[in-house]
């Protein structure tokens, strides 16, 4: 097999360039002018830049140059027309490098399902890599998060697209550029909450449904040999129509029809699953069963009378299957066990609703609980519960017993709570207790956000049999550093001790690296999440129970993302990994997850990543000297980012000199881009994705490297490197902080806001960030001996640099529009029309910048 970039150049480099000439030579007017001058324009930014030019001059220059004769407007509309152009090919790269997955990335080589199940033989340890996996498990969570620009129209053609292009259809890709070119891009209303859950269940009946499948199938057959396993191994969580934190919109009637939804669109898939049996399977006493059950599938999905309960429907392929074994020679009985699979995989719901909401939030609509049952003379609480001493209120409420019952709530806050709950359990009714089973306490801080949320569940809905997990979200540095005692109150509490022995002495805790990210910093972030993972997994053992983390990731390294499976092969045995949990968002799903192929092999990783550190029997053990300079680095870079986040410019130069004001007017998300409601930006309301994003567009990345130069260089002042270098060198999850830090600086550009640096008001601070960029990349490539960054991910860092090379242009539009802005709006007379133009070509610019980067949010 040819080296992984040689396979990149041909089959994704090649083919782009191939087909982006196709695109040139289509008939449409507008599409002939822009094609001639991009490549001009391109051209004038690339040596404008290389020879130290402004965003503005680098403008003014092509249009002195080339279109001498234009009038001010007709500059605009150019400019329009090849941020539309760019848009497009972007999405030419995306369907050209899905189509060349399978080809570019090794389907069967290291971290795939195939090689750990050869390793295992090699080494006889197949029986024991049974044993994980009958209690291994990996849960990926999408969410809503608005990351993803591409409307549910664009997503079709490109995965229409990298279906031609596999076969090189020549002919359906021009139509399908065509269609591309005429196909518009942006929302002109934001989506609902439901329109989100509609555009992530497209993924769920088109990818992961097939991808699961043939996932738990390779399992069964390869490793378990075809015989049962009693474990799903793989599930999938779901937050669109759940997920209430900042987002006012998610109601408990979205919430119902959400759930109605999934299990609508798993019965379809059913349904045509059961069709092709139907074709096959005309065997006497089978026909009539599968003909039955089509009947019955199709009831159910019309809620129509004589439906199939998910228990009958089971039943009825095992026995189907039985028959096929003992009176029809095995004949397509891979088929049917296919379909038994993904039942079990994908129940009646799909993939499972997890509500969330934040702490503050819940103890206001605890409060408006309490205040109407006392007003109405409830015996739930007594009159002055919020007078009682901390500990009594605890108490009173992990014991709590007794129904709501009739009561009417006034308060809008209660009726949000309570019939939230509700809906919870009415979904479980409906689809399966799996169907809804997890509430999500976002910016946990103490034990009593836990027990608010307990005693409210069961006095609403559920009483003692409540069947719902309660998962406390742990998101700043402080916060998790004060995780473990509030786990241990909780663990404590007999109460809730009981609870958790109802669930199998389970607990779920997730950590928020996005937030803690934007409070803490990089380095200080991932450290804190370590510790605190440590110190919960000691803790969890020494009370018996299982913990399991979920880890909130985004999209970038400076949200958690990056490469998300070496961390998990990174962690020893210090930190419990029987499950994996994390959530993929926005652009991640589709760059990762997107199509069948790359869903299967990222899947793979995972499933890979977490079982192979048991199965090598390798230590990941963070030695004490290793630790005590981890501890030093993440502190001396938290300090180094706290200072900077305190700059008295920090706030104004992301709101007057970034994008960040202009997410909120993408119209890709239903949730607002900031929680408070004041005027004026308060850093805890920003949103760590237009927070991360907008320094993404600056091409400054700040959050994927700044305080790392500055803790390295303290090290490389006292001569003591080495350490750091030791570090390095034992530790693979030290390694893979600092990959992830090298993509961040990868994809920095600061050429492009070099004119900052001139500004009065803005300058020192741009020349601040810009110094501690220059040592981080000096001090990263000194650790690593590497002579550029990422040298030892080639294919990576080509498929950035291409996307790089293809928004060059847009990003030059974008400073240019943002400089514009900055300068009409210190004119004494206010040009309104034209402010409102340059700021329709900033948000415009949004879309290309964040779909090329495919992990900037």
């Amino acid at each position: 097999m040819q080296p992984k970039l040689v396979r990149f150049n041909q089959n994704v480099l090649s083919k782009y360039q191939i087909y982006n000439s196709i695109f040139m030579t289509l008939p449409f007017d507008t599409i002939s002018k822009t094609v001639v001058l991009l490549p001009l324009f391109h051209e004038t930014c690339k040596n404008g830049f290389e020879a130290g030019e402004d965003p503005t001059t680098i403008v003014e220059t092509f249009f002195k140059k080339y279109q001498a004769r234009r009038n001010k407007q007709s500059q605009i509309n150019l400019l329009f027309r090849f941020i539309q152009y760019i848009e497009r090919q972007v999405v030419l790269f995306d369907a050209v490098e899905d189509a060349a997955f399978s080809t570019v990335h090794n389907m069967d080589g290291i971290g795939t399902l195939r090689s750990l199940k050869e390793k295992a033989e090699a080494e006889n340890k197949k029986q024991l890599l049974q044993t994980y996996l009958e209690a291994f498990k990996v849960r990926i969570v999408l969410t809503a998060h608005p990351t993803q620009f591409y409307p549910g129209t664009v997503l079709g053609i490109i995965t229409d697209l990298s279906e031609a292009i596999k076969v090189d259809n020549l002919a359906e890709i021009q139509s399908l550029l065509a269609q591309l070119g005429k196909t518009p891009f942006f929302k002109e209303k934001k989506p609902t909450p439901y329109d989100e859950a509609v555009n992530l269940i497209w993924y769920l009946k088109n990818v992961f449904y097939n991808s699961f499948g043939s996932i738990y199938d390779y399992i069964q057959n390869n490793i378990f040999d075809g015989k049962k396993i009693d474990n799903d191994i793989i599930n999938i969580g779901f937050w669109p129509g759940g997920d209430r934190d900042g987002n006012p919109f998610v109601t408990p009637q979205i919430t119902l029809d959400v759930a109605k939804k999934l299990k609508a669109s798993i019965i379809k898939n059913y349904i045509k699953d059961v069709k092709y049996l139907r074709r096959r399977l005309t065997f006497r006493g089978i026909r009539e069963r599968i003909i039955d059950l089509n009947h019955r599938l199709h009831n159910t999905l019309l809620e129509k009378a004589n439906q199939i309960q998910l228990n009958e429907l089971k039943e009825e392929l095992h026995i189907i299957r039985q028959s096929l074994i003992d009176n029809h020679q095995s004949l397509y009985v891979d088929k049917v066990t296919s379909l038994i699979n993904r039942t079990m995989l994908f129940g009646y719901h799909f993939a499972s609703l997890d509500i969330r909401q934040d702490s503050r939030v819940h103890d206001q609509m605890f409060r408006a609980v309490v205040n109407e049952l006392v007003a109405q003379e409830s015996d739930l609480f007594p009159a002055n519960f919020f007078e009682l001493p901390l500990e009594e209120q605890l108490d009173h409420l992990s014991a709590i017993e007794g129904f709501v019952g009739d009561v009417m709530f006034n308060d809008e806050l209660a009726i949000n709570i309570t019939e939230t709950i509700k809906t919870m359990k009415t979904i479980q009714e409906q689809n399966g207790e799996i169907a809804c089973s997890r509430y999500i306490i976002s910016n946990n801080q103490t034990t009593l956000n836990v027990l608010q949320l307990f005693a409210m569940l069961k006095i609403v809905a559920f009483n003692e049999a409540l069947t719902v997990d309660i998962v406390p979200l742990f998101e700043t540095v402080t916060d998790l550093e004060a995780s473990p005692q509030v786990m241990e109150d909780l663990y404590t509490n007999s109460h809730y001790r009981k609870h958790l022995e109802r669930r199998g002495n389970k607990q779920t805790i997730m950590l928020g690296f996005s937030d803690g990210t934007k409070d803490g910093g990089y380095l200080m972030a991932n450290w804190a999440i370590f510790r605190a993972k440590e110190a919960l997994t000691k803790l969890s053992r020494q009370y018996d129970i299982d913990v399991v983390f979920f880890d909130g990731r985004g999209g970038p390294p400076a949200r958690g993302g990056g490469k998300t499976h070496q961390f998990y092969a990174s962690l020893g045995p210090t930190i419990e990994d029987k499950e994996i949990q994390l959530t993929i968002q926005g652009q991640t799903i589709s760059s990762n997850f997107g199509t069948p192929d790359s869903s299967q092999y990222n899947m793979e990783q995972l499933i890979s990543s977490g079982i192979s550190n048991r199965l090598n029997e390798s230590s990941h053990n963070i030695e004490a000297d290793d630790k005590a300079v981890m501890n030093q680095l993440a502190q001396l870079s938290y300090e180094a980012y706290v200072n900077f986040k305190q700059h008295p410019k920090f706030l104004s130069y992301l709101e007057r000199m970034s994008t960040l004001k202009y997410y909120a007017k993408t119209n890709i998300g239903s949730r607002p881009s900031k929680r408070g409601k004041s005027d004026e930006l308060v850093f805890q309301d920003l949103r760590a994705i237009p927070f991360v994003g907008s320094w993404s567009q600056l091409k400054q990345n700040v959050p994927g490297f700044f305080g790392v130069g500055t803790a390295l260089k303290h090290f490389e002042d006292i001569g003591e490197f080495d350490k750091v270098r030791s570090l390095y060198n034992n530790s693979s999850f030290f390694k893979t902080l600092i990959e992830n830090s090298m993509m961040s600086l990868s994809k920095s550009f600061f050429d492009l806001t070099k004119y900052m640096a001139e500004d009065k008001e803005f300058g020192d601070f741009w020349t601040l960030i810009y110094e501690e960029y220059k040592t981080s990349k000096r001090l990263l490539l000194k650790l690593t001996n590497y002579s550029e960054l990422m040298e030892n991910e080639p294919v990576g860092k080509a498929s950035i640099n291409v996307r790089e090379s293809i928004v060059l242009p847009l990003l030059t539009i974008q400073q240019y529009a943002l400089k514009k802005i900055q300068e009409l709006e210190k004119d004494k007379i206010r040009h309104q029309e034209e402010i409102e133009t340059y700021e329709k070509i900033v948000t415009r610019s949004l879309f290309g910048n964040i779909n090329a980067s495919r992990n900037s949010a």
